[in-house]
C-alpha cells in the first residue's frame, strides 16, 4: 500500500500519532528532501530507508517505486511541509497506483491553505485553490481567468514575489479588493494580515515578508475596478 502521510507545516506538534505509526511501519519513505525529513524523522525517533522523491526525479523513479508496491512493500511518501500532492511531487504517483490497482491511504492532516482561509474571515463555503501561479508563461492568463470568480481565492507565493504579486491582484483582480497575507502559519512568528490589497501593497514593500506565504483573495460582489488598460481591453473584447 501507498501511504499518504501529511507532515506539520510549522509547528512540530502538529505531527499526528497516527502518522508516526504509519512512518514507524512503513518499509520506505518517499521524501522529497531526505536532509529536510531525516531532522523530522529523527526527532519523532523514526529509522527508515529515505529514498529522494521529488519534481527532478519523478518520472525515473516512478517505475521502480511501482515494482517494490506490487512486490508487497508498504511505501509511505511525505513532503517537505504539509500534505503530499498539493502543490508538490506526488500526483503521478497517487495516479500510477491507482491505475496500477494499487491501494491508496492519505492520512488527515496539516496543510498551509486551509488554517489560512478559515482565519482570514473571508467566505470559506465556496473557495477556488489555485496554488502557485506560473512565473512567467501563463501568468496572465491565469489572472484573468481569476478575475472572473465569484469565490475565495488562494494562492501559494514566495516571499520576494509577494509585492508584484499583490499587485497584479490590484491589476487583474481590482484594488478595492481585500486580501488576507498569512505567513509562517503555525509558527513561532505566525502572522496574519486581513486588508486591502492596495494597503497590503504599501505594508510589504516597506516591511518584506518572510517565510512561507498564502494570500487569500476576497470574493468579489461586483464588477472588479482595474485599471484603465485592463478595461480598455475587455471592452474591445467585446466588441
Amino acid at each position: 500500500m501507498l501511504y499518504i502521510v501529511p507532515t506539520p507545516v510549522g509547528n512540530l506538534d502538529d505531527m499526528t500519532f497516527r502518522a508516526i505509526d504509519v512512518l514507524n511501519a512503513c518499509d520506505v519513505i518517499l521524501t522529497e528532501d531526505t536532509r529536510t525529513s531525516g531532522k523530522l524523522l529523527k526527532h519523532f525517533n523514526i529509522d527508515k530507508p529515505l529514498w529522494a522523491f521529488h519534481a527532478f526525479n519523478e518520472h525515473k523513479a516512478l517505475k521502480s517505486i511501482i515494482d517494490h508496491l506490487q512486490q508487497g512493500k508498504n511505501i509511505a511518501l511525505i513532503s517537505d511541509a504539509g500534505t503530499p500532492g498539493i502543490s508538490d511531487p506526488g500526483f503521478l504517483l497517487v495516479r500510477a497506483c491507482v491505475a496500477e490497482g494499487i491501494k491508496v491511504s492519505c492520512l488527515p492532516g496539516a496543510t498551509a491553505f486551509v488554517p489560512a482561509l478559515v482565519a482570514s474571515g473571508m467566505t470559506t463555503d465556496k473557495f477556488y485553490f489555485e496554488g502557485f501561479l506560473p512565473h512567467k508563461k501563463g501568468r496572465q492568463t491565469r489572472l484573468k481567468y481569476l478575475s472572473t470568480l465569484d469565490v475565495t481565492i488562494i494562492l501559494y507565493e514566495s516571499p520576494h514575489r509577494l509585492v508584484k504579486c499583490l499587485e497584479e491582484i490590484r491589476d487583474f483582480l481590482g484594488e478595492d479588493r481585500k486580501v488576507c497575507v498569512a505567513r509562517e502559519i503555525s509558527k513561532m512568528f505566525e502572522e496574519l494580515l486581513t486588508l486591502p490589497v492596495t494597503e497590503a501593497i504599501a505594508h510589504f514593500s516597506n516591511t518584506p515578508a518572510k517565510g512561507e506565504i498564502v494570500v487569500v483573495i476576497e470574493a468579489y460582489t461586483k464588477p472588479p475596478k482595474v485599471k484603465s488598460e485592463f478595461s480598455k481591453e475587455k471592452k474591445q473584447n467585446k466588441v
